[in-house]
């Protein structure tokens, strides 16, 4: 049984995450910014009291990351999935630059799940196979970006993906991996209705793609099928 913590798990990816890996018989610390607004989740919590803690995590919150840590305690980590994020303003074009949206989507998606690896960072090393998860977009691809405009959306991924590279290489001694995800075009409510696969086959297919990971996809940027994506 291994120890994993979620954000992000109020709904979509991060909720479906939780019920996979709750299935595989995992123990579970899952944050949400506001829990109780999550029937499905409280579900979850009182239907697997024993294994799934569900905590408020606001991720860009100090206090909350704090309190995370300590309800964890000494307990390894063995995978972090940083799953929360958010789209940013729409639309989002030339000449509606929006200053403030773009710095709190920078906080969200970029910085916070750098200091999520900070805070977490001892509980990790006391893992025999710690892996870090970082969900980033092929809309963060400077080389898949074929379409222009969603300047903050696709500046906030292509800046978490030099952060996971960075984190790679600074814990790769500590026999830390770090993988960096694109789940798919996902059904999901930032995804919309046009999307091409369900929450359920993108996180099936990520698990794999963290079961199946060793030293050598450390820092990589990985489709949801399991080929590298271009920076």
């Amino acid at each position: 049984m291994r120890n994993v913590v979620i954000t992000g798990c109020g709904r979509g990816l991060g909720l479906e995450f939780v019920r996979q890996l709750l299935e595989r018989g995992d123990r579970v610390y899952a944050g949400a910014r506001r829990p109780e607004s999550s029937s499905e989740l409280m579900a979850l919590a009182k239907a697997h009291a024993d294994r799934l803690t569900v905590l408020p995590l606001d991720v860009t919150r100090e206090a909350h990351r704090a309190n995370l840590v300590a309800t964890v305690g000494e307990q390894p980590v063995d995978l972090l999935i940083n799953n929360a994020g958010v789209y940013g303003p729409v639309p989002d074009r030339l000449g509606t630059t929006d200053e403030t949206a773009w710095l709190e989507t920078f906080r969200i998606n970029a910085i916070a799940p750098r200091q999520m690896v900070e805070s977490l960072l001892p509980q990790l090393g006391r893992s025999s196979r710690p892996c870090i998860a970082l969900l980033s977009s092929k809309m963060g691809s400077m080389g898949d970006n074929g379409s222009g405009g969603a300047y903050i959306y696709r500046s906030s991924k292509a800046a978490l993906n030099a952060v996971g590279v960075s984190i790679a290489r600074d814990l790769a001694d500590q026999g830390i991996l770090t993988l960096i995800l694109h789940p798919g075009w996902v059904l999901t409510d930032m995804g919309g209705p046009n999307a091409e696969i369900t929450v359920q086959q993108s996180v099936d297919a990520m698990l794999r793609t963290l079961d199946a990971a060793g030293p050598a996809d450390n820092g990589r940027f990985i489709d949801v099928d399991g080929s590298t994506i271009p920076w």
